[in-house]
C-alpha cells in the first residue's frame, strides 16, 4: 500500500518563486526568492531534516 509523505508545490508569480510543503510531521510550509535554485536549495534542507525524522 503506498502512502504519501510529502505535497511539494512550486508556484511562480511575477519574479517570485514559491515552494509550498505539506507533510503530516511538519505541516503546510512555504519558501518564496526571487531565485528558482535557492527556493530548492531550501526544498531539499528542510526535506532532508524531516527525512532524518522518518529513521
Amino acid at each position: 500500500m503506498e502512502e504519501s509523505l510529502v505535497n511539494i508545490e512550486f508556484l511562480k508569480s511575477s519574479n517570485r518563486y514559491i515552494a509550498r510543503i505539506q507533510s503530516e510531521i511538519g505541516g503546510m510550509r512555504e519558501y518564496t526568492s526571487s531565485s528558482f535554485e535557492e527556493v530548492l536549495e531550501q526544498v531539499v534542507i528542510d526535506l532532508q531534516e524531516e527525512a532524518e525524522s522518518y529513521e
